[in-house]
């Protein structure tokens, strides 16, 4: 049987710890159920992806992802203001809170409120991980091809 490597047409089981640049670990499956993936199908971002390709079973590698290639830069227009009362009067609001808003396509959006005022509250929709360089630690437990379905 031939060894495989991580790339287009592979399900990639892992660990992976991702570290701020101030080694605050910001998620991990270290020590709990590793991630398993299909490479290209979105999970990751391609900037984390083109890290691991040609990786195989058995390899770890530690990588710095800069904004760019990770979550990209903030946007400001990602940034909204919205009045007051078209919150639940009983809701609470505070600053840091992750609220979840429904899109044009009606699909979930998380925004985190950055500001609370007593008529308006502004919420950051922009990854929270945006603007940040990243290190991505990985350890590639198995490598199997995608099966193809009729």
């Amino acid at each position: 049987m031939t060894e495989l490597f991580v790339g287009h047409g592979s399900r990639v089981t892992m660990h992976f710890t991702l570290k701020l640049e101030t080694g605050d670990v910001v998620d991990s499956t270290v020590g709990k159920q590793p991630a398993v993936f299909e490479f290209g199908d979105g999970n990751l971002p391609s900037g984390f992806e083109s890290c691991i390709q040609g990786m195989k079973a058995g390899e770890s590698a530690s990588f710095e992802i800069t904004p760019e290639h990770g979550f990209g830069m903030p946007n400001p227009n990602n940034i909204q203001e919205f009045k007051r009362d078209q919150f639940a009067p009983d809701m609470p609001l505070e600053v840091g809170a992750v609220l979840s808003f429904a899109d044009a396509a009606k699909s979930e959006l998380p925004g985190v409120v950055k500001e609370v005022h007593p008529d308006r509250v502004v919420v950051d929709f922009n990854h929270p991980l945006a603007g940040r360089t990243l290190t991505f630690e990985v350890e590639v437990l198995d490598v199997q091809p995608v099966e193809q379905t009729g």
